[in-house]
């Protein structure tokens, strides 16, 4: 928990890595075409997105809400 009332950065967190999951769990319409593609690509940058956000650390400061996201690879230590 913050020290913000009413702001719970943690659960916001574990609701974007929820909805990441439910995005790839999501069952695709029945579309074709064009329209099945738009659907797939809009999926997977959503996915992204949501995924980003869940993995975030945060920090509050002075009632600046920091989230930080380290984008580097697996394999390479964090400094």
């Amino acid at each position: 928990m913050s020290d913000s009332p009413g702001l719970d950065v943690d659960g916001m967190l574990k609701r974007f890595k929820e909805r990441a999951l439910a995005v790839k769990q999501r069952p695709l319409p029945p579309v074709a075409g064009d329209e099945r593609k738009a659907f797939i690509d809009q999926a997977k940058q959503d996915y992204m997105d949501f995924a980003i956000v869940g993995d975030a650390s945060w920090a509050l400061d002075d009632g600046v809400l920091t989230l930080t996201v380290d984008l580097r690879p697996a394999d390479t230590p964090a400094g």
